[in-house]
């Protein structure tokens, strides 16, 4: 196995794999279109249709929805101390969010010469959980997301899933107070929940992630209802310095590297013998894993990027916007200052993406194919709505009069202007 390393003054090397990295959903778009549209109009006749063709599974009206049985025989059949496990992540992601929670300003109101200005903050009121399939599903995407989502207050939250949901995933779910779980997954899950059925309650948000399909689902159903993020494939991106343990560095590539085939993981160093010894440990490492095939084709993905100071590592960082982004040098800290664009930040050595994506606390639902641009990780604030308030007094109003019908008119509306001045046109002004 070989790693691509690349020299930072390779500027066209650089570009192709930046290129990588973007999300593309245009090949699926027809297909998901008619899925979502049979959705909407045949509810869960289509359901039924699509779970039979794409997971070769009989859905029908009584085992749509998972019963509490189910979730009780789950308990049972996974380990004791994997249930013990996901308690201890659950507290931790609940510590981290409550957090948060007490940190956002959720109502306030300002007096000014007009009257009383103000933001009002609501949860929302239903949400759509999206737990992918997986190799044995993933109970962690269902603590990050519903968790927080708890927290801000939503009053329902659902759960889709593949229909042999695994034991974990339900005990996760149970352990959060998920509402109703169906057995449901694909796009046709997503435009369940954006639609409703007659057996599933149409929500007001969805999140989660999942494949192409999936997520070019959750990006058309969007307006229809409100939806996390478009989710890519992982990807890693690590700054070494000289003092940075080359172990660790291939172990935390390798780490992201199994999620799928096109994942990425990137490290870019200002160290030649840490280029080489990364290398050394990844051949090394990668003999024992366990999705060996998976890795094999997503390294192809990746690179070892040699650059010349710690501020070309800087800027190809702020350039590339990771999803993870981990700095293993002396002083991190210091380096900390400089990142704009990143999902998630892991500093120090014993700080790797694996501890944030089960039990830190942190979210693991972060932006990828460069959208840490823009947009960041999944929070209690994202199921929080704001509304404006506004208590104008006459007097207040009357300040502002001449302002605002002049503003109306520029734009050509009359009625607007009219709105104002009907309020004062029988009194003495």
């Amino acid at each position: 196995m070989k790693i691509m390393v690349i020299d930072y003054r390779e500027k066209d090397r650089l570009n192709r794999l930046l290129e990588k990295k973007f999300l593309i959903i245009e090949k699926v778009r027809e297909d998901v279109w008619r899925i979502l549209n049979e959705v909407r109009r045949r509810g869960d006749k289509a359901l039924f249709k699509y779970t039979k063709r794409f997971d070769k599974f009989d859905l029908n009206c009584e085992n749509l929805r998972v019963k509490d049985e189910e979730i009780e025989n789950a308990y049972d059949k996974l380990d004791k101390s994997d249930v013990n496990a996901l308690k201890h992540a659950k507290r931790n992601i609940e510590r981290f969010h409550k957090e948060q929670f007490k940190r956002i300003e959720r109502s306030w109101e300002i007096e000014t010469e007009i009257g009383i200005l103000g933001k009002m903050g609501k949860p929302i009121e239903r949400i759509g959980v999206y737990s992918p399939k997986g190799i044995r599903g993933y109970p962690s995407t269902v603590l990050m997301n519903s968790i927080p989502a708890r927290i801000a207050g939503v009053d329902e939250i659902s759960l889709i899933s593949s229909p042999e949901i695994s034991e974990s995933v339900l005990v996760a779910a149970d352990l959060c107070g998920i509402d109703k779980i169906y057995r449901v997954g694909g796009a046709h899950g997503i435009g369940a929940l954006a639609y409703g059925t007659e057996t599933i309650e149409k929500v007001d948000k969805i999140v989660g992630p999942g494949n192409i399909y999936v997520t070019a689902a959750k990006i058309m159903v969007y307006g229809v209802v409100d939806i996390d993020m478009p989710a890519g494939p992982s990807e890693i991106l690590i700054i070494a310095d000289e003092s940075a343990n080359p172990r660790f560095i291939a172990a935390d590539m390798l780490s992201q590297l199994e999620h799928d085939s096109k994942a990425q993981a990137i490290l870019v160093t200002t160290s030649q013998e840490i280029v080489d010894e990364t290398k050394r440990e990844i051949n090394a490492q990668i003999k024992s894993m366990r999705n060996y095939e998976t890795i094999m084709k997503s390294i192809e993905n990746s690179a070892i990027i040699l650059a010349e100071d710690i501020e070309e590592c800087i800027e190809f960082v702020n350039r590339y916007a990771p999803e993870h982004l981990e700095i293993m040098a002396r002083n991190p800290k210091k380096l900390l200052r400089e990142i704009r664009n990143a999902g998630s930040i892991f500093l120090g050595n014993y700080s790797p993406v694996p501890a944030g994506d089960y039990a830190s606390g942190t979210n693991h639902v972060l932006p990828t194919s460069g959208t840490a641009r823009f947009s960041s990780s999944l929070s209690v604030m994202d199921f929080l709505k704001f509304s404006d308030v506004q208590f104008i007094t006459r007097d207040g109003l009357k300040r502002i009069k001449k302002t605002v019908e002049r503003i109306a008119n520029l734009e050509g509306f009359d009625a607007h202007s009219k709105a104002i001045e009907i309020r004062f046109s029988d009194s003495q002004t």
